[in-house]
């Protein structure tokens, strides 16, 4: 199976900044696992046009989108659940 790479918005990325460390701790191990599996067990597809998907760590939520024609993952949200779904 080949390898995703995973890029960031600029959104995505400043929200992962501002995570608590330890929650970083567990929120970057599951993006990278996404390079090797982007559907791993427990990720569901969002309702709408958006083609959008998302995992969850914990009481935060990962939102991606897959490429699989070009083997990229972008990461376009990183939230607590109250917060990540509005405005998708």
């Amino acid at each position: 199976m080949p390898t995703y790479q995973v890029d960031f918005s600029n959104a995505a990325y400043r929200q992962f900044a501002k995570l608590p460390q330890e929650m970083k701790a567990r929120v970057a191990p599951a993006i990278q696992a996404l390079r090797d599996d982007p559907r791993p067990a427990g990720v569901k597809r969002l309702p709408g046009p958006s083609g959008a998907w998302r995992i969850r760590v914990g009481i935060y939520r990962v939102v991606y989108m897959i490429e699989d024609d070009h083997l990229v993952i972008l990461v376009v949200r990183i939230g607590p659940r109250r917060d990540v779904y509005r405005g998708l």
